[in-house]
């Protein structure tokens, strides 16, 4: 079935540039063309030719923009890139990239994030983690301008994960307190509200600075009266004040506590390693200056 499919993409491709090398009346070969491939690229997918398949998309959205049809241009685009996913994350993303800038011209700005956001996954399963961020900080934006609010605030709790891996602190805290800030307002959001704090003084604590952290305490405690009764507000500053006295044992116990209630994901065992390893480094500093 599969060789069947793809002698019969191969005839419907060769019928398609037949049509585009001819003559046509007012654009009439380009949608003849296109329906040819389009029924072309459809036979490569049954035959699993995913290349042939991507190549064939990107040859009807020229045809579509040949007669200025440019959301069906946007369309095949992404047809495109669907196909290359299962070859070429490069490939797919070139043509997301296309897709975005069509649905943008043609005012589609929603589908432009989310097609945005989707570049963003690619280079997250691609591990490029400066590029994933980006592109997500891209997508929130217009998201936001959209007033597509659930997504807008996915795509900055991407954005604030990774900033903080790559130790970019007061960009990450920026985002988490604005999201807390605007959860609060929700009936439906705001018991998500500790869970941002939580990360917020993690990215505080990573900083190291005892002041800081305690003034951010301070100023969650005024933003949402509730926290200080958590676990979370109790975790961060039991920490801070294990940073404080630079006591390693203390600081593990605390941790080891919350965890036994509430499993630490990786991305907060990543953060409290590395507040760890400071702790330790102080710890040290100390033992040779006595």
């Amino acid at each position: 079935m599969m060789a069947d499919q793809l002698a019969k993409g191969e005839e419907f491709e060769k019928k398609a540039e037949k049509k585009l090398n001819g003559w046509g009346l007012f654009g009439s070969k380009y949608e003849d063309a296109a329906d040819l491939f389009d029924k072309a690229a459809n036979c490569y997918k049954l035959a699993k030719s995913w290349d042939k398949a991507g190549s064939i998309y990107t040859k009807l959205a020229s045809c579509y923009l040949k007669v200025e049809s440019k959301h069906e241009a946007a369309q095949a685009s992404v047809d495109a890139a669907n196909a290359y996913k299962k070859t070429s994350i490069k490939e797919a993303i070139s043509c997301l990239e296309v897709a975005v800038n069509l649905f943008c011209d043609i005012g589609r700005l929603s589908m432009a994030a989310r097609y945005l956001k989707e570049i963003a996954e690619l280079y997250e399963s691609d591990q490029n983690i400066e590029l994933a961020m980006s592109y997500y900080e891209k997508a929130a934006d217009l998201f936001q301008n959209e007033e597509v609010t659930t997504s807008a605030n996915q795509c900055k709790q991407k954005v604030a994960q990774f900033a903080a891996q790559l130790e970019q602190y007061e960009k990450a805290i920026k985002i988490y307190e604005e999201i807390a800030r605007h959860s609060l307002k929700s009936n439906l959001l705001k018991y998500g509200v500790k869970g941002h704090l939580l990360n917020a003084g993690l990215c505080q604590l990573c900083k190291g600075d005892i002041v800081a952290i305690t003034k951010a305490l301070d100023e969650y405690q005024d933003l949402d009266p509730t926290f200080s009764g958590t676990r979370e507000y109790r975790l961060l500053a039991d920490i801070a004040s294990a940073i404080d006295e630079e006591d390693v044992t203390k600081f593990t116990d605390v941790v080891k506590e919350f965890d036994s209630m509430t499993p630490l994901d990786p991305w907060k065992t990543t953060l409290l390693l590395r507040v760890k390893e400071k702790l330790k480094a102080k710890e040290l500093e100390e033992d040779d200056l006595t």
